[in-house]
């Protein structure tokens, strides 16, 4: 009797879909229960949401409401069935024997200024403590020109002068010379010469540097140094320096300057007539 009640209350409820125009597609009903919330930490990966997959898998009975309402509860695994969560593998792990002080050591912290650090600059040097190239010591060469013994050589682009001494020999100093537009050349001869001499800058030099003093008189600041040898009636000299470190290189009006050790040398070599033969 009770079997036959549920076939007539089943077609009842099929016919009756029918009208209502359903096919007898399964309708899926999500009867699971809410998933626990997810708790993600700090230090651990978020875990993906569960997937979940329907089944229209098909039924004796119709499925869909009607297998609900008849049916013997979900089979095994349910039509709906959670797939395991995908458990991902860290990104980088630490291998063994490997970071600072030992296995597993954390690196040091960063020093706050290191990132701060700009590329370490060269140190200025003072000039003063600045060492003279070797090459400019005074030291007997070979000399194979046409002057004579006693006659001085400046050799302006080299930036030596040389003393010349006889016997295919001669002295030469290292020198400082006129900077680019200030060089000359010409033969002269030593009009004058003076120990500690006083310094008066010509008007021309006055014109270019207003900074300097109209006098000076001699002494070890001064910038001729210990010694000068007047060339003929020009305003150029052989002097000496209290900037050693300039020697070798182009940096006067045109003067010829030497370390005070060595014009103090080719100061009592020469006389006053010596001729000078600047190149």
């Amino acid at each position: 009797m009770f079997r036959k009640m549920s076939l007539a209350l089943l077609a009842s409820v099929s016919c009756s879909l029918s009208c209502l125009g359903f096919s007898d597609s399964a309708f899926a009903i999500d009867a699971s229960p809410l998933p626990e919330p997810t708790v993600i930490y700090a230090n651990q990966p978020a875990q993906p949401a569960p997937v979940r997959t329907a089944y229209a898998e098909r039924s004796q009975m119709g499925g869909g409401f009607i297998e609900f309402l008849f049916g013997d509860g979900p089979r095994q695994g349910g039509r709906y069935q959670q797939q395991p969560a995908y458990e991902p593998q860290p990104a980088y792990q630490q291998q063994p024997g490997y970071g600072y002080g030992g296995r597993g050591a954390p690196l040091p912290p960063m020093d706050p200024q290191q990132s701060m650090r700009q590329p370490q600059q060269e140190e200025a040097v003072d000039p003063a403590q600045r060492p003279v190239d070797p090459k400019y010591n005074k030291q007997v060469v070979e000399y194979i020109g046409k002057e004579g013994a006693g006659t001085i050589v400046v050799d302006t682009p080299n930036k030596f002068l040389f003393l010349v001494q006889g016997d295919g020999k001669a002295l030469r100093y290292g020198i400082g010379v006129g900077r680019p537009g200030f060089t000359w050349s010409g033969v002269k001869t030593i009009s004058a010469k003076k120990e500690w001499p006083a310094w008066t800058p010509p008007p021309e030099m006055l014109a270019r540097r207003p900074d300097l003093p109209r006098h000076m008189e001699g002494g070890p600041q001064n910038p001729l140094g210990a010694r000068a040898m007047y060339l003929g009636s020009t305003l150029y000299r052989i002097h000496g320096s209290n900037e050693p470190w300039t020697i070798g290189t182009n940096v006067s009006s045109g003067c010829i300057r030497m370390r005070n050790e060595d014009v103090i040398d080719l100061y009592g070599r020469v006389g006053v007539g010596a001729k000078v033969v600047v190149i």
